[in-house]
């Protein structure tokens, strides 16, 4: 097993005093809970649909908690849009293009001295990516790609990898072999990982493993000594699509289902983690059709908050699915192993329910994207609702006020004052940033955008420089 990820390329490209600096104001990859609000505005990313086709603008404001934007009279910046847009404190915006599972350009944007959006020159290319985290000034997207195939065993899964250099406008990328960013065996299993997002803390970097079960390469490697039990799950020909996709030879999905591992690397190259491993909650990831939403995030004391849904319990078998809660662990700052005494379990306060992803929010509030009923082989979930997690007291607040023709909640949050704020998309209506006291979890709306039929991200953002 080689766990020494792009050794040889990042060092002939970043220099080792670049890999080291004070910690992230913001310690959600979407600019999610920071203090200063002073110097500049809020960037919100904005989707107008009409007469059969989709228009991308950002606009600017000065608040988030009343008014609305009226485009004719707004001043925004046209742009291609994004899956999802990174805002890497309040310095850049990034918009990062999903492609289909494909590689593709990305662009990104500065606030100038008039506090407007300017799109800077450049199309970054990056390698196909299911997730993505932000380093000081870096943003770093990663998954799991098929590598060279290993004649007379099978093709192995190894790192897909980009890191854009967002100063200096330019992007780094890598796709690994065996010998040097092979995802194989990973955690001494057999199977394959996928990375579930990227969360800094202090100079670490923590990221939730996805054990994603055998590859053609890992049912056959060693004799196939790891799938000895399991040879009725290898899939005889190839099928599913999206993120249900598989090929012959392999197994979908983990027998690992039981437990979760989150990898602690202490430099930007991924090099070499430290596993922590707790068997008290299931992999620490949301899933949509191929995306991986991180749920490990760090606390303004520096604290990992490791959350998992238990999406396992979408699988048929019995060996492939968990028996474990949602709920959520914790890493202690500065510590490589769970906090043997932390265990909350989120499943059981909500009668059964779920989350799709999560975010901290400030002091000790995270916000939780619920499913509307629970996690099971063939449920059709739609993840509409919204609960406020404790993590002092371990208690769960089912968010009230929201309106009741919600269609979507958004993917990026920003937290201030005690609130979190978070886009809400409607089905008869435009829409909306609503902002959620963390104490009571009422949720109240706040700017709205008129002519919107989904607002992509938001963030605060400053003059570069200031």
């Amino acid at each position: 097993m080689n766990r020494h990820f792009l050794h040889m390329l990042m060092a002939a490209v970043i220099p080792a005093a670049g890999l080291v600096s004070c910690d992230k104001d913001s310690s959600e990859p979407g600019n999610g809970n920071q203090t200063d609000l002073t110097g500049g505005k809020f960037v919100i990313a904005t989707t107008l649909s009409g007469s059969g086709t989709s228009t991308y603008v950002l606009y600017t404001s000065d608040t988030l908690d009343e008014g609305e934007i009226v485009p004719s009279e707004a001043n925004g910046l046209y742009n291609d849009g994004a899956t999802q847009w990174v805002f890497n404190g309040n310095q850049y915006l990034t918009g990062l293009t999903y492609n289909q599972g494909n590689d593709g350009g990305t662009r990104s944007y500065i606030m100038q001295d008039d506090e407007t959006m300017k799109q800077r020159p450049k199309i970054l290319s990056i390698n196909r990516f299911s997730a993505y985290g932000t380093y000081n000034d870096y943003v770093i997207s990663t998954a799991a790609t098929a590598g060279t195939p290993v004649e007379g065993i099978g093709t192995p899964q190894v790192l897909s990898y980009t890191q854009i250099d967002l100063p200096a406008e330019n992007t780094v990328r890598f796709t690994g072999t065996l010998e040097n960013g092979s995802l194989e065996n990973y955690l001494g299993n057999g199977e394959y990982v996928t990375l579930a997002g990227l969360e800094q803390s202090g100079s670490k970097l923590y990221a939730g493993l996805v054990p994603m079960g055998f590859s053609s390469y890992g049912t056959h490697v060693d004799g196939g000594k790891w799938v000895k039990e399991y040879q009725d799950l290898i899939k005889e020909s190839s099928g599913g699509s999206g993120g249900g996709s598989y090929s012959a030879g392999e197994i979908s999905g983990t027998v690992h289902a039981n437990g979760c591992w989150v990898a602690i690397y202490d430099n930007i190259n991924l090099e070499n983690p430290v596993l922590a491993y707790t068997d008290k909650i299931s992999y620490p990831a949301g899933r949509f059709r191929s995306q991986y939403y991180q749920t490990v995030w760090a606390d303004e004391n520096g604290d990992i908050y490791v959350f998992s849904p238990s999406y396992a319990k979408s699988m048929a078998d019995s060996r492939q699915s968990t028996d474990r809660k949602a709920g959520v662990c914790r890493i202690k700052k500065g510590e490589t192993q769970f906090d043997p005494d932390y265990y909350f379990d989120i499943e059981s306060q909500t009668g059964g329910l779920s989350f799709m992803r999560c975010w901290y929010a400030s002091g000790d509030a995270f916000l939780l994207m619920m499913y509307d009923k629970a996690i099971a082989p063939g449920a059709t979930l739609n993840a509409t609702g919204l609960a406020i997690f404790n993590s002092k007291t371990g208690k769960v607040q089912m968010v009230t006020g929201l309106p009741s023709t919600v269609s979507s909640i958004g993917k990026t949050i920003f937290a201030a004052n005690g609130s979190v704020y978070i886009p809400v998309n409607v089905t008869d209506g435009d829409a909306a940033i609503y902002r959620i006291d963390t104490t009571t979890a009422v949720a109240t709306k706040g700017i709205t955008v008129k002519g919107a039929s989904d607002i992509t991200g938001f963030g605060y953002m400053k003059p570069l420089g200031k």
